[in-house]
């Protein structure tokens, strides 16, 4: 029995030892683990207790555990002074110095993109739109077939739509929106989608990834005098120009008949001319008359109500709304750029 207790004495001087050797809470962490641990001496110890004698069980138990206890305590007091002098060197190095002046705090605004886009729902919402937003991952039924896209057509190619490998893409443009609008609501009906779409392209007037605004109204008897009046108002009112002049031509569009695109009077340079529209016009958007299929894919009868839609895209708005140049800079977030709004 003396031999172990002077084995345990033993023990406990060589943890005292290394415990103040100890210059971090690593080599203090080494020490519990070769001193305190499930497989340290002291541990193996107790757990011969049982093998003893009855007489020196309660001796040699008891001398264990003051052995640890001790050992324990000394871990507990040489980690608070580890700790106390990793704060002060912290203070040290991180020191404030209160007599150098504030740095200020620089307020935030919104992105133009955003600006726009709350602007254009504010207008629509003031004259009784609603305002939908629909899916950014959509199918080819809703994307293409409901709004009278054949499978041949150029639009459904994959050099310009991304396909995903579940058989879903991401939808090019918003139209989508509409078709599932019409499948929830019954006529008479005033909406707006505005949102992402995707399209491979990319170049100073294009992005992979931009923002799009769709608008649709069906009622009785709405015809293509509605239509151009609702658009030459809505851009007379978004550019605060009341004299502002606009025209439609005729075009074509699948999910529309008759289509129209829509120009207007240069807003840079009132219509005189300029690099960004070159003979005082600039093509803003496309629109016409619902496409009867296009209104039976929305379970909507075409003898009885007719319809028109428009779309256009915010961020060539956010261009000619604040004189953005190349729309690339709308998305590289530059904060000198940002700054700007």
């Amino acid at each position: 029995m003396q031999e172990i207790l002077q084995k345990i004495e033993q023990l406990q001087r060589a943890a005292e030892s290394s415990i103040q050797s100890a210059i971090d809470e690593k080599m203090t962490e080494q020490v519990r683990i070769d001193f305190l641990g499930k497989n340290s001496p002291l541990t193996e110890l107790l757990k011969t207790v049982g093998k003893l004698p009855p007489s020196e069980r309660p001796v040699i138990g008891d001398a264990v555990n003051k052995a640890k206890d001790y050992i324990q305590l000394l871990m507990f007091k040489k980690k608070a002074d580890i700790d106390a002098k990793t704060m002060g060197d912290r203070m040290a190095r991180d020191r404030l110095d209160v007599t150098l002046p504030g740095r200020g705090q620089q307020l935030g605004s919104l992105h133009p993109i955003t600006q726009v886009r709350d602007r254009i729902e504010a207008l629509f919402s003031s004259i009784g739109f609603d305002v939908s937003e629909g899916f950014e991952i959509e199918d080819e039924w809703h994307n293409f077939e409901a709004l009278n896209i054949p499978a041949h057509h150029p639009a459904r190619n994959e050099q310009d739509t991304f396909y995903l490998e579940n058989g879903k893409l991401l939808r090019t443009h918003t139209s989508p929106v509409q078709i599932r609008y019409m499948l929830e609501h019954q006529p008479p009906m005033r909406m707006i989608a505005p949102g992402r779409v995707y399209r491979r392209d990319f170049d100073a007037t294009h992005t992979p990834m931009f923002h799009q605004t769709e608008g649709l109204v069906i009622d009785r008897q709405v015809n293509f005098g509605h239509l151009k009046q609702m658009i030459s108002q809505f851009l007379r009112r978004f550019f605060e120009k009341n004299d502002l002049q606009v025209r439609f031509r005729a075009s074509y569009f699948p999910f529309t008949e008759p289509s129209a695109e829509a120009d207007m009077q240069c807003v840079l340079c009132d219509g005189k001319g300029c690099s960004v529209c070159g003979n005082g016009w600039l093509e803003i958007l496309g629109c016409g008359m619902v496409h009867p299929d296009v209104l039976a894919a929305g379970g909507i009868d075409s003898n009885e109500f007719t319809g028109y839609a428009f779309g256009f895209g915010m961020d060539r708005l956010a261009m000619l709304y604040f004189g953005i140049p190349d729309l690339r800079l709308v998305f590289e977030n530059d904060i000198r750029f940002l700054r700007q709004f």
